[in-house]
């Protein structure tokens, strides 16, 4: 199979997804969400297939939702949003609701929606200097799909979301619950691999009801109907807009990330 903005390869029962734009961090426009739709309906379609890697190539495993593709082409309004917004929704949950499982390998920057990206996943391996966060409020966005609370629980999510924390090391993560194994820099892929081999020997009938059974614990408590109304509130935050999202699509348009970065962070301070 031929993508734009992913690779995929197959190790004997083993999938391996690779977010393939380094260029940019990873970030993913939305042919890369299509292609992530399309590749997880590909893979759940073959038998043999019985775990799935997903990984990002370069320095980064993905550094959220490309801000600069939405600058030059912004939504406008609720429905346009809403379009975009479900998508990328669809993209990211669709790995936690893949019958086979879902392992991500991350280093470096896991960030926003590539964060949730990687919290989808059934595990999540990181090598040491792995950063994960949640900046989009200090730019005056909003949250797509709202995982954190769920696995790391209200407080620990509060203070990372509301705080808008781009700066949550992998240790911080592995205690928070958000990261299963702590690797060597340059261990994550291969140790990721090691990990969904061993689930592809086990009967896939028992990992697939398995997962399920897991999943359906998280259904019954009210998580898919609570990440939908987030996502609804989300629609509402982005059709609405934010002076500051305006204000940094339009210095991230005009001059560049760098200095919608800089104007972003020099409001809270954080000139380092």
């Amino acid at each position: 199979m031929s993508y734009q903005t992913i690779l995929f390869e197959r190790e004997g029962p083993v999938a391996v997804v690779t977010l393939n734009r380094p260029e940019r961090a990873n970030a993913m426009n939305r042919t890369m969400l299509e292609e992530l739709l399309d590749v997880c309906d590909t893979v759940e379609g073959m038998s043999d297939i019985r775990a799935l890697v997903l990984t990002g190539a370069g320095a980064a495993f993905c550094s959220g939702f490309d801000l600069k593709d939405q600058a030059a082409n912004r939504p406008d309004g609720v429905e346009q949003w809403r379009d975009a917004l479900q998508i990328d929704y669809d993209a990211v949950m669709r790995f936690w609701h893949l019958p086979i499982p879902t392992v991500a390998a991350v280093r470096g920057p896991a960030l926003a929606g590539g964060f949730e990206l990687s919290m989808a996943c059934d595990m999540t391996v990181a090598a040491e200097g792995s950063v994960f966060g949640e900046p989009e409020l200090r730019f005056g966005a909003g949250i797509v799909v709202m995982l954190l609370p769920w696995l790391a629980g209200p407080k620990a999510a509060k203070e990372i979301i509301l705080l808008g924390r781009d700066d949550i090391s992998v240790e911080s993560a592995f205690d928070l619950g958000l990261v299963n194994r702590i690797v060597a820099p340059g261990d994550d892929l291969s140790e990721a691999m090691d990990i969904a081999k061993r689930l592809a020997v086990i009967d896939p009938m028992l990992v697939k009801q398995t997962k399920r059974a897991i999943n359906a614990s998280f259904t019954i408590m009210g998580m898919d109907q609570a990440l939908q109304n987030a996502l609804d509130i989300d629609v509402q935050i982005e059709g609405q807009g934010s002076p500051d999202k305006t204000e940094f699509l339009r210095l991230l348009r005009e001059d560049g990330m760098k200095a919608a970065l800089a104007w972003r962070d020099a409001r809270f301070g954080d000139n380092g």
